[in-house]
């Protein structure tokens, strides 16, 4: 029985990953950490990600590792080098950023990639985990996130499928979604743009399963 902790920042990103697991990874044991002052505070204090806001991912992490889990998912972008810190301490067992395998998935195409936020933050931290030869156009959804948070899913996948026109209208051959939370409107970015659109959700999952599959 493999046990699998997903630490999250917003609450939004529970029920799409959640989601990916019942579909493509059923057997796997999920505990669902949740620690939503994390994108608050990174928003509101404007310390960026200091060795106070490291600490408290290494927190959340031994805690998973205490309870038993054999890989760590976290969900929320904006937190690379946390992460990445955490992966460096425990490097017995798989500890994935959520946007690492939707990278590599990327890099191994051509042509211009479009890349929408809807967290402010994560358009900072996650264009430098590409690599330099892909090409990047950044993109914020303006208002998108706040109207998740009051319930309007529709205006949110709207905001995101506006700037994903705006992206395929500046050449971008195809369309990524940056955050967990965003995976909700890939229909509507494909429909308003005809591009491939890829998501981290999808992704991430495949990834950590075959990371514990090839360990085992």
């Amino acid at each position: 029985m493999t046990r699998i902790a997903l630490i999250h920042a917003l609450a939004h990103s529970i029920a799409p990953i959640n989601a990916a697991f019942e579909r493509d990874w059923p057997e796997a044991v999920r505990m669902n950490l949740l620690d939503d002052s994390l994108s608050a505070d990174l928003t509101r204090e404007g310390e960026g990600l200091d060795a106070a806001m490291h600490e408290r991912f290494q927190r959340l992490a031994q805690y998973a590792v205490d309870t038993g889990a054999q890989g760590i998912l976290f969900t929320c972008s904006a937190f690379g080098p946390c992460i990445e810190a955490v992966a460096q301490r425990h490097a017995g067992m798989p500890v994935l950023k959520p946007n690492e395998a939707m990278i590599a998935q990327a890099a191994a195409a051509a042509g211009k990639l479009g890349l929408i936020a809807t967290f402010r933050p994560t358009l900072e931290s996650m264009p430098p985990e590409f690599p330099s030869e892909v090409e990047l156009e950044l993109a914020f959804a303006e208002g998108a996130l706040d109207a998740l948070n009051a319930g309007d899913t529709q205006a949110h996948d709207e905001r995101i499928a506006m700037q994903a026109r705006a992206l395929r209208d500046k050449g971008c051959s195809r369309i990524a979604l940056a955050q967990f939370s965003m995976a909700r409107a890939r229909a509507a970015c494909e429909a308003a743009t005809g591009l491939p659109v890829l998501t981290t959700v999808e992704s991430a999952v495949k990834a950590l399963r075959t990371r514990l599959m090839t360990r085992a």
